[in-house]
């Protein structure tokens, strides 16, 4: 009966001047002329002039024209307002009073592209904000080390100059960040996927990540491991092959475990757990960590481009390590996400494997 009753809506809607304009342009003409005969019939039953009766009949129809004809453009002459206002800079302006025919329905598409470009421009001035305060910081401690050095107060000493080395690294990091991200935007950036050995890939990863190994970073900046945080490589069964593009798992690797390190107590281990998925070159991966993990209301967005979330730790970081990680995901078509953990923080990382069809 539902069905049928959409089916009987959308079948009228042609000859229905509410949603309709062809229709109302009919209802226009139709009424028009049966004025006009009204009038002539009158004339013809009284004694009023022929062209009086014309006279009248030119007057209403040309009332009803405008009636209507200002009815149907109304939501045009917005749309142009509210254009020149979007042209101006004011995003927050919208058509109202839309109406159910095909003029509505672009009034209608005409708002959402405008709530589109008030978010687009809103994560815009939020991205140069956040972006703006991230450069600041590291800048301002570097400028102060080396004012601290040429004036005198500080000597140019091994200290002194891994204080400035630690900002240095730090804008380094943020930058390479930054270029992920542009690349993300862009579209830039196509997969390379290939099989491989899961267990020496990983242990590779770890190693050039620098933890409790030395040496660099994923974004290319070096990376100070934490000697008190020690690290567990768990691969089963330990030949695992898995289907993905190296340098994009890599990033979600490395920053994964950043984030594990930077949040582990004094002696908390981190967990890098690997098992085969559900079909072929599929990969579930964990990384677990026994620090204070994170509140539940911060779990659906510590994925957010700069979301840095409530949790407590070492170092807030930029907040983008996250964001990459879930776009080089994305990429491969796969999910993460924060799981459930008694203790700490486990993220649950999903890879599709190879996509079916492909040799």
């Amino acid at each position: 009966m539902g069905r049928l009753r959409h089916w009987a809506w959308n079948a009228l809607r042609p000859v229905d001047p509410a949603r309709s304009i062809k229709a109302a342009l009919q209802a226009l003409v139709i009424a028009s002329v049966m004025i006009t005969t009204l009038l002539v019939l009158i004339a013809f039953h009284s004694k009023t002039g022929i062209r009086v009766i014309t006279i009248f009949s030119i007057i209403a129809s040309l009332l009803i024209t405008q009636i209507v004809a200002t009815n149907l453009t109304a939501p045009l002459r917005e749309m142009t307002a509210v254009a020149r206002a979007m042209a101006r800079g004011d995003y927050s302006r919208r058509v109202a009073g839309v109406r159910r025919d095909e003029v509505g329905e672009l009034a209608e598409t005409f708002n959402r592209m405008a709530a589109d470009l008030e978010a687009v421009d809103h994560h815009r001035k939020e991205l140069v904000a956040n972006v703006s305060h991230e450069l600041r910081t590291p800048i301002a401690a570097l400028r102060a080390v080396l004012e601290n050095v040429v004036d005198g107060v500080s000597e140019p000493d091994p200290e002194t100059m891994r204080l400035a080395l630690r900002q240095t690294e730090r804008l380094g990091k943020l930058v390479s960040q930054l270029l992920d991200l542009s690349r993300l935007d862009s579209g830039a950036v196509l997969l390379d996927a290939k099989r491989f050995e899961v267990w020496p890939y990983l242990s590779a990863v770890l190693k050039t990540a620098g933890l409790g190994m030395g040496g660099t970073h994923a974004s290319g900046t070096r990376f100070r491991p934490r000697a008190d945080v020690p690290m567990h490589l768990d691969v089963f069964p330990p030949e695992l092959v898995a289907y993905a593009d190296g340098e994009r798992l890599h990033q979600v690797v490395a920053n994964l475990v950043d984030n594990a390190v930077k949040h582990s107590p004094p002696g908390g281990r981190v967990t890098v757990r690997a098992r085969s998925g559900p079909t072929p070159g599929s990969l579930d991966l964990e990384v677990r960590d026994e620090g204070p993990g994170i509140p539940e209301a911060d779990r659906d967005r510590v994925f957010e481009r700069f979301h840095r979330g409530s949790r407590p730790g070492r170092d807030g970081g930029t907040g983008l390590g996250l964001a990459i990680a879930r776009w080089a995901v994305d990429l491969h078509g796969g999910r993460i996400e924060v799981a459930e953990s008694p203790r700490g923080c486990r993220i649950h990382v999903t890879l599709p494997g190879k996509p079916s069809g492909q040799r």
